[in-house]
């Protein structure tokens, strides 16, 4: 897949996201009635290191990562424990090869936080991630819903 495909597919899905292209990326924010200055994050997607997240050498010919967050049991369930939160400008100690392609992963720096993140996914696997994009949806309107009622 291209990561425009995945840009495509998400904001068709997911009602109420907005896109923005910042830091290097472009994000997607659930913020349907525009009540937050950002919104709140749903997914990423890179393709260029930064300079704290070279771990999944994002500089290769035509490689990105798509990210997203996930509940910490599906984390779990999916990658193991959850990592310690690294040092600034570090990497999550996982032992995954972060350079991996069509696998999911933890994030390398946010994995701390149960999110995850996976290089250049195939149709197949993208299909089989469903059920965590779903869930991922469903905790930012969830996050939204409190943030906008404080």
């Amino acid at each position: 897949m291209q990561k425009e495909e995945i840009a495509d597919y998400i904001v068709d899905r997911y009602q109420g996201l907005v896109a923005v292209n910042a830091w290097g990326e472009q994000s997607f924010f659930y913020n349907p009635e525009g009540k937050l200055p950002w919104g709140v994050y749903f997914a990423t997607l890179k393709d260029k290191d930064g300079d704290n997240d070279r771990a999944s050498g994002l500089g290769r010919t035509g490689v990105f990562r798509f990210n997203f967050g996930i509940s910490k049991p599906s984390y779990e369930k999916a990658l193991g424990e959850r990592p310690s939160r690294p040092v600034a400008g570090g990497v999550v100690d996982t032992g995954h090869d972060f350079t991996r392609l069509n696998t999911l992963l933890p994030h390398p720096v946010y994995g701390w936080m149960s999110w995850v993140g996976i290089l250049n996914p195939d149709r197949e696997v993208f299909r089989d991630l469903q059920p965590l994009l779903n869930e991922s949806y469903e905790l930012v309107v969830g996050k939204y819903r409190k943030r906008v009622k404080s």
